[in-house]
């Protein structure tokens, strides 16, 4: 059996997650301590009182998934449980590297908040915009993309077949929603996002996070770690490096990811983290494929 872990981004965080975990486990105690020493400021409040608006905030998202995906992904290797390959959707990258000892849960949590920082500066200073696609082939919104001359727009997440999220100005991002409809999307919706993630509009994050890679050691990993940007399976230490800066402003390529690992012959999928949403884009890429949901202590002493 080749079990593959994925771990969640941005939009699986909900008001109350790990306090199972901060209750209950002494690790768990461990990390969101360690986290609040580390942020500066109380991440612990956020995540378990909310409110649920300054959760959404990225620079407070970021960190709160990441805590919690690792805290759940070391639990579950305490318990014996171990993955033979590791992927995760734009920030849940951070969490399977940590969990494949790319770097220490310290050291990736320094690395996020850095990241989640720069990128909501980012969106502040260059307003902004995403959307999600569903129903059109990806090459068509591509290049639709391409044709759009309202600004500055571009896919920023290959989710699954005919499921793309775009990325860039406002008014592109408009323009592309009435045109993406008149070709025929099922759907064409904006999203409530605060800024264009995965896009050239990030370049001003990118000096930050280079300096704090560049003087981070990264490691060779202990698994394979598919990387959104090539969706190939990577261990080099120094690859990761030029790869994760590169993913500011490159789309994920989750579902060439998904696909790859399927192809390898990965089954079943443990979506390791908050929320099911991994779960969802596994079925939409290949229903036949078994997946399970770990975003609880609860459900990972059943599955345990």
């Amino acid at each position: 059996m080749k079990l593959a872990w994925m771990f969640p981004g941005q939009a699986s965080q909900k008001v109350g997650m790990g306090l199972d975990l901060y209750e209950n486990t002494s690790l768990g105690k461990k990390y969101f301590d360690q986290a609040n020493d580390i942020l500066g400021y109380d991440i612990k409040s956020i995540v378990f009182d909310g409110p649920d608006e300054k959760l959404k905030q990225t620079q407070f998202t970021q960190p709160a998934i990441y805590i919690v995906s690792v805290i759940l992904g070391k639990l579950l290797i305490e318990a014996g449980k171990f993955p033979s390959a590791v992927a995760g959707h734009s920030l849940g990258e951070y969490s399977a590297l940590t969990i494949a000892e790319a770097f220490s849960f310290e050291t990736g949590l320094s690395l996020v908040q850095v990241r989640a920082e720069s990128m909501y500066k980012a969106g502040e200073s260059i307003p902004g915009s995403m959307a999600a696609i569903v129903g059109l082939e990806d090459d068509h919104v591509k290049t639709l993309c391409e044709k759009n001359h309202s600004g500055i727009v571009v896919p920023a997440n290959y989710n699954s077949p005919g499921q793309v999220v775009i990325s860039g100005n406002p008014a592109a991002i408009e323009s592309m929603i009435i045109t993406a409809k008149e070709e025929g999307a099922r759907m064409a919706v904006q999203l409530n996002v605060s800024g264009a993630f995965h896009s050239p509009l990030m370049a001003s994050a990118r000096e930050s996070l280079a300096e704090i890679l560049d003087s981070t050691e990264i490691s060779d990993t202990l698994y394979p770690v598919y990387a959104n940007v090539s969706a190939l399976p990577i261990t080099d230490g120094n690859e990761i490096r030029g790869l994760l800066l590169k993913q500011l402003e490159s789309p994920v390529l989750w579902s060439k990811t998904i696909q790859g690992m399927i192809d390898n012959g990965f089954e079943p999928f443990i979506e390791v983290g908050p929320g099911k949403v991994l779960q969802g884009l596994l079925k939409r890429i290949d229903r036949k494929k078994q997946s399970l949901g770990i975003g609880t202590l609860e459900e990972m002493n059943n599955y345990v």
